[in-house]
């Protein structure tokens, strides 16, 4: 395995739309210590990982936020397109409660081709091969590599948990939240924080793009974050560098990156990154 630590924002915009020549839904690559880690799922993340030169086969670690459909909607068919390429080794899904219920049902709706597969082309049964872990707030996993999960508002979604990772460099990931201080404390002293933003300027654009009206306004509200905010869970943290990552908009050419960056001077004076898709970060 490569020996480089890297993260590599595979999809970052906010919400399971895709547009013609826009950001994809969220996924994220992290290579730390020797483990390839893919947090989240959403459509798009087979190819984007082949882009950022994985191996499917070497497939390892996929952690689940929740279970939101720009989350999930591709963790089977990554799976299955893993297994397709060759894969031969264990892979563990950690996600929060109900992943399992997706997991089987993913294998059910498929289980014609997987049992063709295994007959006529000699494959290990997929079912095998994944191993499926729900996880709660609190220490996920120990050893070289330590995970930990921060239980944190998504409404009405519940659970919803930010992600810390820690190895030879440390991680945290929000997940989707409302402005959260707890997140600060878990996140101290991380070399790296990526954090979900939004522009409140560019919400009813977004509402009126997709002609959901005053609920989806309000959803994004109650649910999600500023980026002044996460800046200042940032600043609150003493975190190395702040990527803000799910944006609300990703893909809107009246919004630049210097429109961020503006928002995340009102909180925090520290290294910052606007994420785009396929963006490698080396830690």
């Amino acid at each position: 395995m490569s020996a480089v630590n890297r993260l590599v924002t595979l999809g970052t915009k906010g919400g399971p739309a895709v547009r013609k020549g826009g950001a994809m839904p969220t996924s994220t690559l992290l290579e730390l210590d020797g483990r390839r880690i893919v947090i989240d799922c959403g459509i798009g993340v087979t190819r984007a990982l082949v882009e950022a030169g994985m191996d499917l086969k070497t497939l390892d670690l996929i952690f689940i936020t929740h279970l939101h459909s720009d989350h999930l909607l591709e963790l089977g068919p990554l799976l299955h397109t893993a297994w397709t390429s060759g894969l031969k080794t264990p892979v563990t899904i950690y996600g929060p409660e109900g992943i399992a219920g997706y997991w089987a049902a993913f294998l059910q709706s498929m289980s014609y081709d997987t049992a063709i597969r295994v007959y006529d082309e000699g494959r290990p049964p997929l079912d095998g091969l994944v191993r499926v872990q729900t996880y709660i707030e609190g220490p996920v996993l120990d050893g070289p590599l330590r995970v930990g999960a921060l239980r944190v508002p998504h409404p009405p979604l519940d659970p919803c948990y930010a992600l810390r990772f820690d190895g030879s460099r440390s991680v945290t990931c929000s997940g989707d939240t409302a402005y959260h201080l707890p997140l600060a404390d878990f996140a101290r002293g991380s070399d790296l924080l990526l954090h979900e933003a939004m522009l409140p300027e560019a919400v009813d654009l977004i509402v009126q793009k997709t002609g959901m009206g005053e609920k989806l306004r309000a959803h994004i509200f109650a649910a999600h974050t500023t980026a002044d905010d996460a800046a200042r869970i940032a600043a609150a943290a003493g975190v190395g560098r702040l990527v803000l990552n799910h944006l609300l908009p990703a893909d809107d050419p009246r919004f630049t990156e210097g429109d961020w960056l503006a928002k995340v001077a009102q909180g925090w004076d520290g290294p910052t990154m606007i994420a785009r898709d396929g963006l490698e970060i080396l830690l």
